[in-house]
């Protein structure tokens, strides 16, 4: 029944990707509790009503070392299983470099995933601050303690019901997410008063958090807030994300701004300040990135206003530009030439060399016609196309870029729907950029649900049926 089913939903999708005008892939690794290594590739595309889709493509067993040419391999034979190879825009994936490289080796545009940076941005600000390490180290413990101790848990449980608080548990930290960074400290924080009185009840060595650290928990969350929001925000699956990573970055900057007035003690000082630098460092790279460009060009609800520097934005506009004249191009592309028959007719050039011989002889008519250029009227047509491809590509384009934004809460893909016939050459733009998403997490949340499926309680199951079933778990 699996298998049945698995064919069914392969071809639905495979139909549903097909008549997409482009798609972006994301791809990630995961590691089975047996050891065992695959590679997962979910698809993102706008489909024929406008809708943003994810499809998972497969999950393939991965025995062979993950180098970037075995990736590349594996990579290229699922596009072509799936018929997509001249489709796909961009990949996204995290900043491992055999990733990186892999996809290079394609030939395809590659965006590293935004959660990813992000989680490496704040990680590396807050390592350089040793005050803020050594006070996530004591939270470690103190989470750690009443995770694991049954009467310690109970006790923080009376405390909270006796003060009139929710019964909640406090959040460890995970090292490879800064997000739960943030949860347990602002958990932490926010039960700081049942968590101390309920260590100072019970037997324990573990020295409590002072007042003053806890003042520098409350600026490094007021730091670290905006943060938090912007990866929750970036990691959706749903809706328009790679055209928000810019303004996001732009956005971010502007939120540290904003914080370092409310900043006094030193820690939360500092990490602003390193914050900062690789924001700033980080966005000037992204505004770099042409699929990031585009992409937030071509959402009505930022096109310039996304963008911090305007000599980005205006070679963002150029890019625009020319690529808008390759589709106008693509559409104008003349139909084939006549037949030999039809280029055998006398045209204006024959009848002014047939009468040069008249009068000069022969050697006259040789001369011209073996300096003359065959294709010299078709070329200059061909000219005058490329010329009235690039002034209407600006026009079009220019006229996008002055038109008014949309609100924020807007759906982007709406406004293409309903804007289409006004501008033909950048809706088809916006169905090849749009779809990118700003993450892998899509990718990501494909092996989640494969943990649950394997588990040491169901840890037998044959690599090929653990394909299908992660398939059908997802497009089902």
């Amino acid at each position: 029944m699996v298998a049945k089913k698995y064919e069914e939903e392969k071809e639905r999708v495979k139909m549903e990707v097909q008549q997409a005008v482009a798609v972006s892939i994301t791809a990630d690794m995961w590691t089975s509790v047996n050891m065992e290594a695959y590679l997962a590739l979910t698809c993102h595309y706008i489909n024929e009503n406008l809708q943003l889709c994810t499809s998972v493509l497969g999950v393939k067993y991965f025995p062979q070392s993950h180098t970037a040419d075995n990736l590349a391999q594996v990579k290229r034979g699922m596009m072509e299983d799936w018929a997509i190879t001249n489709k796909v825009k961009c990949f996204v994936t995290d900043a491992a470099p055999n990733m990186i490289a892999s996809t290079r080796q394609l030939q395809i545009r590659h965006s590293i995933c935004i959660a990813h940076s992000l989680n490496l941005l704040v990680r590396k600000s807050c390592d350089q601050v040793p005050t803020l390490t050594s006070i996530r180290h004591k939270a470690r413990n103190i989470v750690t303690y009443f995770r694991s101790s049954t009467t310690a848990k109970e006790k923080l449980a009376q405390v909270q019901q006796q003060m009139g608080r929710p019964t909640l548990k406090l959040i460890n930290e995970v090292p490879t997410r800064w997000n739960s960074t943030y949860e347990m400290l602002s958990r932490l924080h926010d039960e700081r008063e049942p968590v101390w009185v309920s260590l100072a009840s019970l037997n324990t060595v573990l020295t409590p958090l002072t007042a003053d650290e806890y003042t520098i928990i409350g600026e490094t969350l007021l730091v670290l807030a905006p943060f938090h929001q912007a990866t929750v925000e970036l990691s959706e699956e749903r809706r328009v994300s790679g055209s928000k990573v810019i303004p996001m970055m732009k956005m971010l900057y502007f939120a540290l701004e904003r914080s370092a007035l409310t900043l006094h003690t030193q820690a939360a000082i500092h990490l602003h300040e390193h914050l900062k630098h690789r924001v700033t460092d980080t966005a000037s790279n992204l505004e770099s990135l042409s699929v990031m460009t585009l992409a937030t060009l071509l959402d009505p609800r930022f096109k310039s206003l996304g963008f911090r520097s305007s000599s980005k934005f205006n070679e963002a506009v150029t890019r625009l530009r020319s690529e808008c004249a390759s589709v106008i191009g693509r559409t104008n592309e003349p139909q084939p030439g006549p037949s030999s028959q039809q280029l055998s007719a006398p045209t204006s050039g024959m009848l002014f060399s047939i009468i040069c011989m008249l009068f000069f002889g022969n050697h006259v008519l040789k001369c011209h016609f073996f300096s003359d250029n065959l294709w010299q009227d078709f070329d200059i047509e061909v000219g005058r196309q490329t010329t009235s491809a690039t002034a209407d590509a600006i026009q079009e384009v220019q006229r996008y870029l002055a038109e008014g934004n949309i609100a924020r809460s807007q759906d982007p893909l709406k406004y293409w729907d309903n804007h289409k016939s006004l501008y033909p050459n950048l809706f088809n733009l916006a169905l090849q950029f749009l779809c990118t998403p700003a993450s892998s997490v899509p990718c990501e949340r494909v092996f989640s649900a494969a943990g649950e499926i394997v588990s040491k309680k169901r840890n037998r199951l044959n690599f090929k049926t653990l394909e299908k079933l992660i398939f059908l778990n997802k497009n089902l």
